[in-house]
């Protein structure tokens, strides 16, 4: 999750909405990224989406099975679809989002049984260091 926050606090420099991911599998990093939806000018630019495309580009596989995926933040509707397809096995995440969390807070997709993909889920990992980023970064925007 210390990498993750780094990817955070890499895309809060560059004017981004401070979230990081990284994925891992068997103790390797296959990937690590921080929003990039502003500059990009892209709505898919989510940390948890970046990651996943860098790491099925680099295994050539949309399939990510085995994996596990740190994200700074709760993560959205799109971003929990994306997980999900991927197949990703444990998603660790920091903060939760009350506004827009579609793993447990608002949208429990996370834990929906209907779906063929079980994720394991972890939750609170870093929480306080995870959500004074995004408290800091839309404080300082205010």
């Amino acid at each position: 999750m210390t990498l993750a926050v780094k990817a955070a606090k890499t895309a809060s420099e560059n004017g981004e909405v401070p979230v990081g991911a990284l994925l891992v599998k068997n103790g390797n990093i296959l990937a690590a990224a921080g929003n990039k939806t502003i500059t990009a000018h892209d709505p898919t630019g989510h940390a948890e989406i970046r990651v996943l495309r860098i790491a099925a580009k680099g295994i050539e596989n949309y399939r990510l099975p085995g994996t596990t995926l740190y994200v700074t933040l709760e993560p959205c509707l799109m971003c929990i679809g994306a997980i999900i397809h991927a197949r990703i096995e444990r998603l660790v995440y920091g903060a939760t989002d009350p506004k827009t969390g579609a793993v447990a807070s608002l949208y429990p997709i996370g834990t929906d049984q209907r779906f063929n993909h079980k994720l394991k889920i972890t939750s609170g990992i870093m929480e306080h260091e995870c959500g004074e980023l995004l408290r800091q970064f839309f404080k300082a925007r205010r």
